[in-house]
């Protein structure tokens, strides 16, 4: 519980009616949700407008109410805050109200198109080995301890942040590493945290549905790196063109890391197989069971950070060696007959891309590359044709299927793919509506020391259709179906 006049310090306020010496109880922006003593918080939404939802919230038990058009009748007894932007009071409240848990802990934001995922967890294991006290907010999962909880969004809303970074720091951890979305700060569900370092991955095609432009999202990506404090740190990949716009106007300590670039922190590739590659970090040889450049990049990122925090280089090293890929991220199985599987969450052109080069690199080109992908439905449709290009030139065989079609028609998904075929690949596709029945063809078709690649969907253990989540998981269906060869 905590007084009004409390939570609301930082907020902008353009007026109030009533006095903020009141008690409240908790912050909501679900009205649905409201219990007596609460504050209701009135958000416009992409489908609905939290201002219609006063009265209810009122009725519920609501005394205070934080909103950018005030109601043409003021409840008695209700204090009315008028704000600009309930967005970004309703992160600052949250903070407020769990008393900036984030300055009590050393908190990490990992931002860009891919990689996001892979960093942060592998981060977070990494530090759970060194013994000392982490926590997670990502794509997979909020854990910290024993305890774990699922999330619906990559960068959670501010409430839900602020109540577990309390939660973490009452319980010692004392480094958190969270993925922070483009849409996670746009939405200033960031706002009001108070970051110790920033990493930034890189940037390519996706989510211009909800941004636009590419400079839009760009743009948003940055506000991160522009709110660090002189006291954090900004880690960017040298590599990726888009790192100096990112720290423009950066005050934090600018660090580099890169593969190809000069940089603060620097890695090479020695040897690269299924099994794992051999990297060079630092004039240090190290073998990791992970692969791929891109995974390069991620455990460079993760080194980089481990220094910046002040950990010990040969330890960090060491734990580093004993790390493995992220579930759903390049996730390898081999099947009796001795073809190799690999399940990913590329999802981006780029991503499928960087991963389908990867198997070509290590393959020994006399062997099939059987990729089976889709893309997501209600979301970019620029990019579909793109993935089917990509799919279709690095892949020997493609069979274009469903994703998460939410509330799309499958097979329309499918023919948008399949219009950025060139000619010359359109021999290789097949389209199988279904997505098991694209893995059973898949594994009909491959012979031993074949390569199939299972790409979009990774950790996700479901298929979102028709508003409703219908239990599938990649990885346990291709074991499942791959283990009938003998």
């Amino acid at each position: 519980m905590k007084k009004l006049k409390e939570i609301l310090y930082k907020v902008a306020i353009d007026g109030i009616s009533g006095s903020t010496d009141i008690d409240v109880n908790n912050i909501s922006i679900d009205s649905r949700t409201v219990e007596s003593g609460n504050m209701y918080v009135a958000i416009k939404g992409t489908l609905v407008d939290g201002h219609q939802f006063i009265k209810q919230a009122i009725e519920l038990g609501a005394r205070s109410i934080i909103c950018k058009n005030l109601p043409k009748i003021l409840a008695s007894g209700v204090v009315f805050i008028q704000v600009s932007d309930p967005r970004e009071a309703f992160a600052l409240t949250a903070a407020n109200f769990y008393d900036n848990p984030s300055k009590e802990l050393q908190l990490i934001g990992i931002t860009g198109t891919n990689g996001k995922t892979s960093i942060t967890t592998l981060l977070f294991e990494l530090y759970n080995l060194k013994q000392s006290r982490a926590g997670l907010i990502s794509t997979v999962a909020i854990q910290y301890g024993e305890r774990q909880f699922s999330t619906t969004h990559t960068t959670p809303d501010a409430l839900t942040i602020n109540k577990h970074l309390r939660d973490m720091v009452d319980q010692g951890v004392q480094y958190c590493f969270m993925e922070v979305s483009s849409h996670g700060i746009d939405q200033k569900r960031v706002t009001g945290l108070e970051f110790t370092g920033a990493i930034f991955s890189n940037l390519t095609h996706d989510h211009l549905d909800y941004h636009n432009t590419f400079k839009s999202y760009r743009d948003t990506k940055k506000m991160l790196f522009d709110g660090l404090s002189n006291t954090a740190f900004a880690l960017v990949n040298a590599d990726d063109k888009n790192a100096k716009v990112m720290v423009q106007n950066c005050k934090a300590k600018i660090q580099t890391y890169a593969l190809h670039s000069y940089a603060n922190f620097s890695a090479q590739v020695l040897e690269n197989q299924f099994k794992g590659m051999l990297l060079k970090i630092n004039q240090n040889e190290i073998w990791t069971q992970m692969l791929g450049e891109f995974n390069a990049y991620n455990i460079l990122a993760v080194f980089a950070t481990s220094q910046l925090l002040g950990s010990d280089e040969w330890e960090s090293l060491k734990s580093i060696s004993q790390l493995k890929s992220v579930p759903g991220r390049f996730q390898t199985f081999e099947s009796l007959n001795k073809i190799m599987v690999v399940v990913d969450y590329a999802h981006t052109p780029d991503a499928l891309k960087k991963v389908l080069t990867t198997i070509n690199q290590i393959r020994t080109q006399n062997e099939d590359l059987i990729t089976v992908v889709g893309c997501g439905g209600n979301r970019d449709q620029d990019k579909r044709p793109l993935m089917g290009a990509i799919a279709a030139q690095y892949s020997t065989k493609v069979l274009f299927t469903s994703d998460n079609p939410r509330d799309e028609d499958p097979e329309s998904i499918i023919e948008q793919m399949c219009k950025g075929v060139d000619p010359v690949d359109y021999k290789k596709t097949i389209s199988v509506t279904h997505r098991k029945e694209a893995i059973k063809v898949a594994y009909q078709l491959s012979q031993p020391g074949d390569v199939v690649l299972i790409a979009g969907k990774g950790h996700e253990n479901y298929q979102e259709v028709k508003g409703e989540k219908l239990p599938f998981d990649d990885y346990k269906i291709a074991k499942e179906i791959f283990s009938k060869t003998s």
